[in-house]
């Protein structure tokens, strides 16, 4: 190892052999083109460095402060779905096979990763009931920028329209990705019902060309939006439709957006198995039409033959700028999230058509049971009448901060409060009842909500 450096294999006289071959006298001159004012000029401020054993304890006795997530009953969405993951799942995703889920270039070694990545493909096209999806993408956020991006390559609006009902984190990472490339976003508004206006939309595009209509189903709010009012809005503009999904296990029971005129659908796919983890990873997903094959970003795994007619799997199109000429890259995207598209496929395929669709049926028939429940509480409402899969809008007597609060010391985390995001909406909460809560665990959402004042 390297020179009292446990974890750098460089020792000193290395260093020095590389400075010397590079034409440097000190470490400090390669940071010559950053201003002296920023800088670091001593130690950071740190406590001195521990053992492994000693870490293990000072670790152990601040996880006493923490809740830990199993004793508290949870209702918590807005992109980011507690659902139940069969064992097999885990189990499968451990094989030493898997251990590496990295880019397979060499298709004569690497047959297993890239069969799961055309199995990936395959099932988010028939949820999506669209033509082509590529090998997925690092979450449902970043996946509705390169959307958006994509359709700008095609049609050149320079604009985007898009629904206020988006998640405002997605909308917010669309806006950087976008604040460089000359495509704007222009907003429209949603009707009282919870919903995305249509007719917002088509004066939104009657304002000028536009790429694309861009709507989130279910939206935000927890409200399913009429997507084949918005793919008609976008045919009349002559421009694309793009449908963000964050709750994916919705497509078990909804029927698919690209059957309901979506050109591009993206979203979030981490439902489909992917622990929580406390923040991550996700899995970011597109499927889209034919006609947009050449301007996918990342790449896409394809079926051939080899030369003895044996079934064989290979990177078909790869176009970010690693691959072809940096000007013709469609994107900087580059690792898939391997695992986690495996993890996905795996759980698709154990689950079933059946088996999704079953569950898509229990998510919803648990927050219709909720929905019923919280609006008999006393002081509470429900502010949209649209319908909704699992998750919904709660208007509280008193602040949603300061009910999420008194609910956490009593065991429960009730949702989201929307002032985080929208001024304003100080007394709404986000709920989302999946199948992991059951009966009991919603009684007592109900009671608890209705004791607030």
């Amino acid at each position: 190892m390297g020179d009292g450096h446990r974890y750098i294999p460089a020792s000193d006289a290395d260093r020095e052999a590389m400075l010397r071959e590079i034409g440097v006298a000190r470490i400090d001159e390669l940071f010559a083109s950053i201003p002296e004012a920023l800088r670091l000029k001593g130690p950071l401020s740190l406590a001195p460095a521990m053992s492994e054993q000693e870490l293990l304890a000072e670790m152990s006795l601040r996880s006493r402060d923490d809740r830990r997530p199993s004793d508290c009953a949870q209702f918590l969405g807005g992109g980011a779905y507690r659902h139940h993951s069969p064992a097999v799942v885990d189990h499968l995703i451990s094989r030493t096979e898997f251990y590496s889920s990295y880019t397979p270039y060499q298709p004569e070694i690497s047959q297993g990763t890239l069969q799961a990545i055309f199995e990936y493909q395959t099932l988010i096209c028939q949820l999506a009931e669209l033509d082509i999806s590529n090998a997925s993408l690092y979450d449902g956020a970043s996946a509705l920028a390169e959307a958006i991006l994509m359709a700008e390559r095609t049609a050149h609006g320079g604009r985007v329209v898009v629904s206020d009902r988006v998640h405002p984190e997605y909308l917010e990472v669309c806006r950087t990705y976008l604040a460089n490339l000359g495509v704007s976003i222009t907003t429209f508004g949603h009707r009282d019902n919870g919903g995305a206006d249509p007719e917002a939309a088509r004066r939104a595009l009657r304002e000028g060309k536009a790429s694309a209509v861009v709507v989130q189903h279910p939206n935000f709010f927890g409200c399913l939006e009429e997507v084949e009012a918005f793919a008609a809005a976008a045919r009349e503009a002559k421009t694309h439709l793009i449908v963000a999904v964050s709750e994916p296990i919705s497509l078990g029971l909804l029927k698919g957006p690209g059957r309901q005129g979506a050109d591009i659908v993206v979203g979030e796919g981490h439902s489909f198995g992917v622990p929580l983890s406390f923040g991550g990873p996700f899995l970011g997903f597109m499927a889209a039409r034919q006609a947009f094959l050449r301007n996918m970003p990342g790449r896409i795994v394809g079926e051939t033959r080899d030369v003895d007619g044996r079934r064989g799997y290979v990177l078909t199109l790869s176009t970010r700028e690693q691959h072809i000429r940096r000007e013709k890259a469609t994107s900087n995207i580059c690792t898939n999230q391997g695992l986690c598209a495996l993890i996905a496929a795996i759980f698709l395929a154990v689950v079933g058509k059946a088996g999704l669709r079953d569950l898509a049926a229990l998510n919803h028939a648990k927050a219709t049971y909720a929905r019923k429940k919280i609006a008999a509480a006393k002081g509470c409402s429900l502010p949209y009448a649209a319908p909704t899969f699992n998750e919904f809008t709660v208007r509280l007597p008193v602040p949603a901060e300061q009910a999420v609060r008194l609910l956490l010391d009593r065991g429960i985390v009730p949702g989201i409060p929307l002032s985080r995001y929208f001024p304003g909406m100080e007394r709404d909460l986000l709920v989302c009842v999946t199948e992991t809560n059951p009966r009991a665990e919603i009684d007592r959402l109900a009671d608890e909500l209705g004791r607030l004042r």
